[in-house]
């Protein structure tokens, strides 16, 4: 969510960025989970598309960890998605005994987080949860 956020700061997962820095949403951070935002919002595309610099995408990391509820990851659970990268999501919040999981990505997901009893929804469908609430 928060790597989609940043080239779309009008689009929805930008509102949920938004209501996590507004204390509506506290996300699940793990240390793997957060090393793959920041290896991720400090590649040079990424750089190019937000404008911000290293520092400031890695601060943008470190302001979101600040905000969410720190999860230890005591045993993994992988490989149960198609991309590695993604395994992280997961992890984070089965440990973190999440409700939901808020990706783009439901295609990858749903399956997988739903058998850990996880629902995954989009950004767009969490939006509108929150205005229902």
């Amino acid at each position: 969510m928060l790597v989609a956020a940043v080239p779309s700061p009008s689009g929805a997962a930008s509102l949920l960025v938004n209501a996590v820095v507004a204390g509506d949403w506290k996300p699940l951070v793990s240390v793997p989970l957060v090393l793959e935002y920041e290896a991720v919002l400090t590649r040079p595309e990424h750089l190019a598309v937000s404008g911000f610099t290293r520092e400031e995408a890695v601060g943008l990391v470190k302001a979101f960890c600040r905000m969410g509820e720190p999860i230890h990851i005591p045993h993994l659970l992988r490989p149960r998605l198609r991309d590695p990268d993604d395994e992280f999501v997961l992890e984070t919040a089965f440990h973190g005994k999440a409700d939901l999981i808020v990706t783009f990505n439901i295609r990858d997901f749903r399956l997988s987080a739903e058998s850990l009893g996880i629902e995954a929804i989009t950004p767009r469908e969490a939006v509108e949860r929150m205005g229902r609430r």
